[in-house]
């Protein structure tokens, strides 16, 4: 069982907690500037490899591996009041997965989510990309998710409805590394 003090110890050595945000390159295209290209990076040896953390201070996912080493995604995260924190596990993974808006998606903005009540099949130009991981607490889903974006300029912001999104091509790359039932860290935002 993961207690407060591991997710705050974890946090801290990583460089998570405290933080401050990395602003977003203006006019970023289709090719992500080279500081939010995947990158490997030292971690403390104590942390267990196998893991996900996200740092929404720095806009960046963490794939741990052995030997005190991670593999490090830039991603989007929720925006201000629709971000959790907490520590979740990956109960399910789906490539080009469906979607559907939650029903607090639908009131907070139903002229952009109504039409899509009834879901919308995965492709291109669905809002999950071309992966999603799927975050639970414990049996229950919470419709919180890792996933694809075809809108590279969101990665390095805070625009989403809650889930971390990282670039379809960065998805694709770690999707096939992380078994179902991994532990997955999203860490307090400070900013």
């Amino acid at each position: 069982m993961i207690d407060r003090r591991y997710f705050l110890a974890a946090g801290t050595a990583l460089g998570i907690l405290g933080s401050r945000a990395a602003a977003q390159d203006e006019g970023a295209g289709p090719d992500l500037p080279e500081k939010y290209l995947p990158r490997m990076v030292n971690i403390p040896a104590t942390m267990n490899p196998g893991e996900i953390h996200v740092d929404p201070n720095r806009f960046a996912l963490y794939w741990t591996l052995p030997e005190g080493k991670a593999m490090r995604y830039s991603v989007g995260i929720g925006r201000k009041g629709l971000y959790e924190t907490g520590v979740f596990r990956m109960g399910a993974k789906k490539e080009w997965p469906s979607w559907t808006p939650t029903p607090d998606m639908i009131e907070r903005e139903p002229e952009k989510y109504k039409k899509w009540e009834d879901g919308m099949e995965g492709g291109p130009d669905n809002p999950l990309g071309a992966r999603a991981l799927y975050l639970f607490d414990g049996p229950r889903d919470t419709y919180l998710r890792i996933h694809g974006t075809n809108a590279p300029r969101t990665i390095g912001t805070a625009v989403s409805n809650g889930c971390a999104r990282l670039v379809n091509d960065h998805i694709i790359d770690l999707y096939p590394k992380v078994p179902l039932e991994t532990k997955v860290f999203l860490y307090p935002r400070f900013t």
